[in-house]
């Protein structure tokens, strides 16, 4: 858990091929708490003491694409969306809502297969990567990618994963 408070997270469950609502729970838990320990004591990240909310939706490609559609007019799946409850720096303290995550079980899956990792690797992966942009990280630039993939690396690694940028260049 992160110095200062917990993070409570919500999850909804809308489409099929997700694992077991006890078993994404274990996950995200894991997935979340690692992420927020290690931005504490890697970059300064500051929680809010009473703790803050999370929202995650497991859903498909086709609810993904009308959501991507409808708020970031791309008429298209992808495999996870955040939507910050606030607009928040890196760094700042952010508001009791984080905001949501929203990923596409089709389109994990695929990359996963593609990639020929383990398709919780990659979950955790675009996780962590979501949990990043609602604290107000991005990859709109080379800088700005190179500091967020140093980020989920760093993360990954501490979740014994590898790193999923080994060998590319920043997003």
């Amino acid at each position: 858990m992160p110095e200062g408070g917990l993070i409570e997270i919500q999850i909804t469950v809308e489409a099929p091929g997700w694992p077991a609502p006890a078993e994404l729970e274990s996950l995200c838990d894991s997935v979340v708490s690692t992420a927020a320990a290690y931005l504490v004591r890697h970059a300064g990240q500051p929680f809010p003491e009473a703790g803050c909310e999370l929202s995650l939706l497991f859903a498909g490609d086709q609810a993904v694409r009308e959501i991507n559609s409808r708020w970031r007019s791309q008429d298209k799946s992808t495999n996870v969306l955040s939507f910050p409850a606030m607009p928040v720096e890196p760094g700042q303290m952010p508001g009791p809502m984080l905001g949501d995550v929203v990923l596409a079980y089709e389109t994990v899956a695929r990359e996963a297969r593609a990639m020929d990792i383990p398709f919780d690797n990659h979950l955790t992966h675009l996780l962590v990567h979501g949990f990043l942009h609602l604290l107000g990280y991005d990859h709109l630039n080379d800088e700005d990618a190179a500091s967020m993939e140093s980020l989920e690396t760093g993360i990954l690694a501490a979740l014994d994963l590898s790193d999923p940028y080994e060998n590319t260049f920043p997003a």
